[in-house]
């Protein structure tokens, strides 16, 4: 159960400077970043990247995740390679998503730190899963820069299938895993989840002042479409709808708070309209019935109200789901169970076994 801000500031792991300052010092470094990897100073926020610039780190290299350096490109979106103040940003979401051992030769260390939500489909976790194979592979010390996981306190959904396993969803984990970027990368690692089993030489700058069942509400928002705390609450359950015809609020300001299709029946409307993050958005431009769920007090479990209420009230059944919804929800029989009409219930008992073995999973990796 989630409780309330603690009186002690919790300080994410890149704010620790001097855990890690001396070890990237006379080092050619490499960063994994994008526009959440910030740290206050004083009272205004500073980029990790010129903080350590400012600090003497011979930084070579940047690597960008989906949405890029700057976190405001589409969801999906291709992303060609940059530079931020002449250092080349390497898009890993655009020719490629792996980083190869010509990327990161000459670089001595390779440092992480990206805002995570907590949800298998988040496809930061992949580009960690990735950046640590590469570091492995090239006998590359990789340092994890932790921050507080949003929905770290709760535990839920089906453990990923591998035969669905894709880049948004590698590993057979649950849709709410309640752990932190740092707690999941010392899991990769152990369960020797890494290509041909090797393990990378994986070190977590923690966070402080730090439990999982502390409320964190991310200084920026980590993604284009989640806006605020609530999309990020509400976004393990709405998320199930992005590989339906249902819209859940891309192409207006309140994405992942409202959800919708012009064949439903409301008082509650929203027309989609190209934005920021999302310049072509489901339904754009159709006028869409749904629910808003800005105020709907989020629980410790995900709902799947929306998707079989959306399922049942949609006039075309057989369009309604994509061909990728397996892909997304990490099983093949979520998808039959919807279809007949199989109660939430009875879905979500078919979830407790693999819940079980991934909670004992979990437990050897807590740093919290």
């Amino acid at each position: 159960m989630i409780t309330p801000l603690q009186s002690q500031e919790i300080i994410p792991g890149a704010e620790r400077i001097n855990l890690y300052i001396n070890k990237l010092i006379d080092k050619k470094v490499a960063v994994i970043a994008n526009n959440t990897s910030i740290i206050k100073n004083g009272d205004r926020s500073v980029h990790l990247i010129d903080s350590l610039l400012n600090r003497g780190v011979k930084i070579k290299k940047i690597f960008s995740p989906e949405h890029g350096f700057l976190g405001d490109k589409d969801d999906g979106e291709k992303i060609e390679d940059g530079l931020y103040k002449s250092i080349e940003v390497i898009s890993l979401y655009g020719k490629k998503r792996k980083i190869s051992n010509e990327d990161i030769e000459g670089i001595d260390i390779i440092v992480f730190d990206i805002q995570d939500v907590g949800v298998r489909f988040y496809t930061y976790l992949s580009t960690l899963h990735y950046a640590m194979e590469a570091s492995s592979r090239t006998n590359k010390k990789i340092i994890i820069l932790d921050r507080p996981n949003p929905n770290s306190f709760y535990i839920d959904g089906p453990v990923l299938e591998i035969e669905n396993s894709s880049f948004i969803g590698l590993h057979p984990v649950p849709i709410v895993y309640g752990m932190t970027i740092g707690e999941y990368g010392k899991m990769i690692n152990g369960e020797g989840w890494l290509e041909n089993k090797i393990k990378a030489n994986l070190e977590v700058i923690r966070i402080k002042n730090y439990n999982h069942n502390l409320r964190y509400e991310p200084p920026v928002r980590p993604s284009p479409n989640l806006p605020n705390l609530q999309s990020i609450y509400l976004y393990p359950s709405l998320a199930f709808l992005e590989k339906t015809e249902v819209s859940v609020g891309r192409g207006t300001k309140i994405q992942f708070q409202i959800y919708g299709h012009p064949n439903f029946i409301s008082d509650f409307s929203f027309t989609p309209m190209p934005n920021f993050g999302s310049q072509y958005p489901k339904l754009n431009g159709k006028l869409s019935f749904g629910e808003d769920l800005r105020n709907y007090k989020t629980k410790d479990k995900i709902e799947l109200k929306w998707l079989i209420k959306s399922y049942n009230q949609i006039s075309d059944k057989t369009k309604f789901f994509r061909s990728d919804f397996d892909r997304l929800s990490g099983i093949s029989n979520l998808k039959k169970q919807i279809i007949e009409g199989v109660s939430e219930s009875l879905i979500r008992e078919s979830w407790k076994d693999g819940l079980e073995k991934f909670k004992k999973i979990r437990e050897k990796y807590l740093l919290y």
